[in-house]
């Protein structure tokens, strides 16, 4: 396979099984590596206490649990994440249920109808005699996100990471496999990536 330091004169965008499988994977270990990302900075804006930004931790929180459902969705390659992948990372603790309720918390923060931060009733006032002297605009508050959520959170994430890490390196075998069974001729017919390949360093002296 081509290592960091090779410079191929061309790149063909591999229209096989295996290449494809293997860009699911590397899509789900992104989605994976963003969810810790979001833990990161949940963990540091609620560190701020009073000061943390609703508007931020509900939009990073959102993030994360987009980010995390998008690994178990499934595909025509099967490279999605399962149940049996979570129960595998051998997490202490109930790890099953919490990545079913985080499922759960992404169809609520994602629900296109329903406000999720709070839920709104409307009720009339009453005078002495129980007459209606106006109108109530009363709301109960979702529980707000805390630490530990998020940590549970990230651990699974990162567990996940390494399980999809280990897959990757497995599917990258199989597809260069593929890759070096096909003729030169068509390899020429795969369309061109264009890359860019990074300036070397100056050797230090």
């Amino acid at each position: 396979m081509t290592s960091a330091t090779d410079h191929p004169i061309a790149v063909r965008r591999l229209a096989i099984p295996s290449a494809q499988a293997l860009a699911d994977l590397a899509s789900i270990f992104n989605e994976l590596q963003t969810v810790l990302r979001c833990c990161e900075r949940l963990v540091a804006e609620l560190a701020t206490g009073d000061a943390a930004d609703d508007l931020v931790l509900e939009g990073v929180w959102t993030t994360a649990l987009l980010s995390y459902s998008r690994c178990f969705t499934g595909g025509d390659r099967g490279m999605c994440l399962t149940e049996s992948d979570v129960e595998a990372t051998e997490l202490q603790g109930e790890v099953l249920e919490w990545h079913k309720a985080l499922r759960r918390m992404r169809k609520h923060f994602a629900d296109p109808a329903h406000n999720p931060r709070e839920r709104y009733d409307i009720g009339a006032a009453q005078d002495e005699d129980g007459r209606p002297t106006g109108i109530a605009i009363t709301s109960t508050p979702q529980p707000p996100l805390d630490d530990r959520t998020i940590r549970q959170t990230g651990a699974i994430a990162y567990a996940l990471s390494k399980l999809v890490d280990e897959r990757i390196t497995e599917q990258q075998e199989k597809a260069f496999a593929a890759a070096e069974a096909l003729s030169t001729a068509k390899l020429n017919e795969m369309a061109r990536i264009e890359i860019t390949v990074p300036e070397e360093l100056p050797a230090e002296s």
